[in-house]
């Protein structure tokens, strides 16, 4: 990786520690690697079982990046073991919150020993930016997502007009209320005894660089407006792409091979993926209604299904389902390499929760998108791509947000089957892969981020 400019700056060490999320953990880590590509050294903190399944580091930047591993504290009523949110269910959500509390007091020790130039923590993380300052080390809060209106909104600093807030002449939906009244979730308080929105501000004020996971290229009706946000600096720091092949030294996964051979005998262009993420698996009556909405839009899918908690496989899916659509859908329940699933050729469409990263991964390989939003930025994620015409949302019920077979198929037939709007969808994300996969912009973004941690120790001295 090519270190540009910032490579003739002072080396650092960074301190980074990312939310216990493979979402969070696997983009901090890739944030790690940049950061060594350009000669800084790193400090990795997270849990033990965490840390152990982690993708291995590049072999040429394992000299730079140093895995800090603290024991997560047991909590009355979670789950023995589970220190990311994939070992949890939702309603114990505020019970992981507790424990991840109980990492603030070892952290604290580490940062006093670490002689760290720079912290940088996910949002959640108010007990690391204090350790940060007690110990007069700057911190930078790194935000996941690609839509620049979350941030405005969990920051309560939205610029006049957004969500929506559009260039002059474009419309686009508003907040569907069944999204707006999960957003009120936030600033409740869970077991941990403390709410999601208070955990962002205490960070947010502790902070001393706000770096956010995009760019003005990306977000050009938005960008401009967020030079700050409650008085901190933002670094836009770019999309950071995966590399084509997977970003991870080419490993390959058990169940990669039946699911990569299944494509290699469809027509280019002629499967939708499906893949709505690992946090928040859909009630077994949506899975359902998805499942016949796939047979009944008659194209050939792909499901990487996770199973609810508590439903037999049996009742999985709709009686029939499987032998009714033999042939041209593969449902699968294990591991799916969704990279190497991306980058085939017979892929056309991704029909999508739209994470953060499921997002940018989708763009690298200029994929159009059917959008299934979830539940945090997963809403702002998809109006941003409705708003750059690369895809379309399946229609919900506007108060609980369900959804219908017949929507399902009526969307996945407009992005992948009905030519005159399947030609627009793939055009314009094919004009939004130039954005992502322009490596020159994303790598002087990171630079620029760099030289901005560094500007801000070369005033602090």
């Amino acid at each position: 990786m090519d270190a540009g400019d910032s490579s003739s700056a002072a080396t650092m060490h960074v301190v980074v520690c990312p939310w216990l999320a493979f979402g969070h953990m696997l983009p901090f880590l890739d944030l790690a690697e940049r950061l060594a590509s350009r000669g800084h050294r790193v400090s990795f903190v997270s849990t033990p079982r965490n840390i152990a399944r982690l993708p291995p580091v590049r072999p040429s930047l394992t000299p730079l990046i140093a895995f800090v591993a603290l024991p997560l504290p047991h909590v009355d009523g979670l789950p023995e073991g589970a220190e990311s949110t994939n070992d949890i269910p939702r309603d114990k959500a505020g019970h992981h919150r507790k424990a991840f509390d109980g990492l603030a007091a070892p952290f604290t020790e580490f940062l006093g020993t670490a002689c760290a130039d720079w912290v940088i923590v996910d949002l959640f993380h108010h007990w690391a930016a204090a350790a940060a300052l007690e110990h007069k080390v700057p911190c930078a809060m790194f935000f996941m997502t690609c839509s620049a209106h979350m941030i405005a909104h969990l920051a309560d600093r939205p610029p006049k007009g957004a969500e929506p807030l559009v260039a002059a002449g474009q419309q686009h939906a508003a907040v569907p209320t069944f999204e707006a009244e999960r957003r009120k979730l936030s600033a409740m308080k869970d077991f941990s005894g403390m709410s999601i929105l208070e955990r962002f501000t205490l960070t947010l004020t502790r902070c001393s660089i706000f770096a956010i996971r995009t760019c003005a290229e990306f977000e050009p009706e938005i960008a401009p407006f967020l030079t700050t946000i409650s008085g901190k600096p933002i670094a836009f720091i770019g999309l950071m792409p995966p590399s084509p092949d997977g970003g991870r030294r080419g490993v390959r996964e058990e169940g990669e091979g039946s699911t990569v051979r299944w494509l290699d005998s469809q027509p280019a262009k002629s499967v939708v993926y499906v893949a709505l993420g690992s946090e928040v698996p859909l009630p077994v009556e949506q899975v359902h209604e998805l499942a016949l909405g796939l047979e009944l839009a008659g194209t050939r899918f792909l499901w990487a299904l996770r199973n609810p908690n508590g439903v037999s496989d049996a009742d999985l899916l709709p009686p029939g389902f499987v032998e009714r659509t033999r042939g041209r859908g593969l449902v699968a329940t294990g591991f799916v390499p969704q990279m190497s699933i991306l980058a085939h050729a017979a892929v056309g469409a991704f029909l999508t929760h739209c994470g953060a990263n499921s997002i940018i991964e989708g763009l690298s390989f200029g994929h159009p998108f059917i959008m299934l939003p979830m539940f945090d930025d997963q809403g702002s994620n998809a109006r941003l791509l409705e708003r750059r015409k690369v895809g379309m949302q399946v229609p919900r019920n506007d108060a609980d947000g369900s959804f219908h077979r017949e929507g399902v198929a009526a969307a996945i037939r407009a992005v992948a089957v009905e030519e005159e709007s399947r030609r627009e969808f793939a055009a314009n994300a094919k004009k939004t892969q130039q954005i992502v996969a322009d490596k020159n912009l994303q790598e002087r973004l990171i630079d620029g981020f760099i030289k901005q941690m560094a500007s801000y120790l070369n005033r602090s001295t």
